[in-house]
């Protein structure tokens, strides 16, 4: 099973290339098999979840030609089947965009439940309501989403929460259905505008995505499109926090600064320098960071991805912070694992209380989650000694190539597979 072993103490330092955004680059799969022609996709981070969705429309028939490791061409002319049960799609929450895709070229669908990281309940009765509004019949059966429509005909849909997967999934149904489809209360975040665009660019006509109100006028198909996929914010924060925790300085590249202000705001309030360039973004920490409070909220709030990063700084500054997590219910699983390491942290109920130590000290923890376990990679940079962190096949679903480019930073971690190699690394750099 790989872990990562790492030795913490060093200060990140250099340059680092940001990945296309994993969230967008799902969603924009499933929008190119929804055309007959071919559709290119640039700038795809080569992650796990990424090539899991792309295998399993490659089950239903679609044909992809990896380009390189982050270009694709995919042809949806060849597709034969709607019904999406890849053994492996049940692993990732996004698997639920080729329902949208699927139902608004075909009338019907039939995808398996999604997974996911077990991070709290995430219900699809938006996604149902929407697509429902639009005149398809949903039934959950034998772990399956089947829903089928007659015609798709436009309507007014208004979502009950902000829901990111709900809007753009009804986005994508409604881009072929027949007249007008308003969403209100739609979701605003940065990759709901990309699949908005590349919708766009092949030729749909969707207005207002970013806003809180999206029009959709229904067109009778798709062309082909080649597209690009927006810079990864969740990526950009991680390496953002793992420059603070460690009392770095790192300039990210290839980034849109506004996408992230939120997490800019928060580094400011608790002591870094931002220095902001047009497509760049300078971190530096320093020795006397300080506490703050931060709340997740959706778009253009404090994002939940950024949660567990923030809280491991936050665990290794001056004071006492407090964090409120308002999106997710279990997202609290690696405090433990924290704790472990030194940290002084206590959670009642969606608030995490933390009161700052002077450095922690490096352990064996596991990584909840995805966005957790990039946390812990961060603590194990900032803390004393050694750190080993398991279950990194979650990590490695939404980060490309992690430990390579914390390495061109000047962190000493490896990807090992066995206690030998830890050991062996543990010789190695004393």
């Amino acid at each position: 099973m790989e872990q990562y072993v790492i030795k913490g103490g060093a200060k990140l330092q250099g340059e680092v290339d940001i990945s296309g955004a994993k969230n967008a680059a799902l969603a924009l799969i499933a929008a190119a098999i929804m055309t007959e022609d071919k559709v290119t996709i640039t700038n795809l981070p080569d992650v796990r979840d990424i090539n899991v969705l792309i295998e399993s429309i490659q089950d239903i028939g679609a044909i992809v030609d990896r380009v390189d490791r982050n270009q694709v061409v995919i042809d949806g002319s060849k597709i034969s089947s709607v019904t999406v049960d890849y053994e492996f799609i049940k692993k990732i929450r996004a698997s639920y965009y080729l329902l949208g895709a699927l139902l608004g070229r075909f009338n019907k669908a039939e995808v398996a439940l999604p997974g996911g990281c077990d991070i709290g309940t995430r219900p699809i009765d938006q996604h149902i309501k929407g697509f429902n509004a639009l005149g398809a019949r949903v039934m959950i059966e034998h772990g399956m989403i089947k829903t089928k429509a007659d015609e798709l005909i436009g309507s007014h849909i208004y979502m009950d929460v902000v829901s990111v997967g709900a809007t753009i999934n009804v986005m994508l149904a409604a881009a072929l259905a027949n007249g007008r489809t308003v969403i209100e209360n739609a979701a605003k975040e940065p990759h709901v505008v990309d699949v908005a665009n590349m919708l766009n660019s092949m030729g749909a006509n969707i207005k207002g995505a970013g806003t809180d109100v999206i029009r959709i006028k229904g067109v009778e198909s798709l062309h082909g499109t080649e597209y690009a996929v927006i810079p990864d914010q969740i990526e950009a924060g991680t390496f953002m926090f793992a420059a603070a925790a460690t009392r770095g300085n790192v300039l990210l590249k290839n980034v849109i600064p506004k996408h992230l202000e939120a997490i800019s705001s928060k580094l400011l309030e608790i002591g870094c320098t931002i220095e902001e360039y047009d497509d760049a973004v300078r971190v530096i920490g320093n020795d006397n960071l300080r506490s703050t409070h931060v709340k997740t909220l959706p778009y253009p709030g404090y994002p939940t991805d950024m949660q567990p990063q923030i809280a491991v700084t936050l665990a290794v500054s001056r004071g006492t912070s407090i964090v409120t997590e308002s999106i997710f219910e279990n997202r609290f699983k690696y405090v433990a694992e924290l704790v472990r390491m030194g940290a002084n942290i206590k959670v009642e109920g969606n608030t995490a209380i933390i009161n700052g130590v002077d450095e922690l000290t490096g352990a064996e923890v596991s990584a909840p989650d995805l966005r957790a376990g990039a946390a812990l990679v961060i603590a194990g940079l900032a803390a004393k000694g050694f750190t080993v962190v398991d279950d990194i096949i979650y990590i490695q679903r939404g980060y490309e190539n992690f430990e390579v480019k914390l390495q061109k930073l000047g962190a000493c971690i490896e990807k090992v597979n066995s206690e030998q190699e830890v050991a062996k690394f543990k010789l190695k750099v004393g």
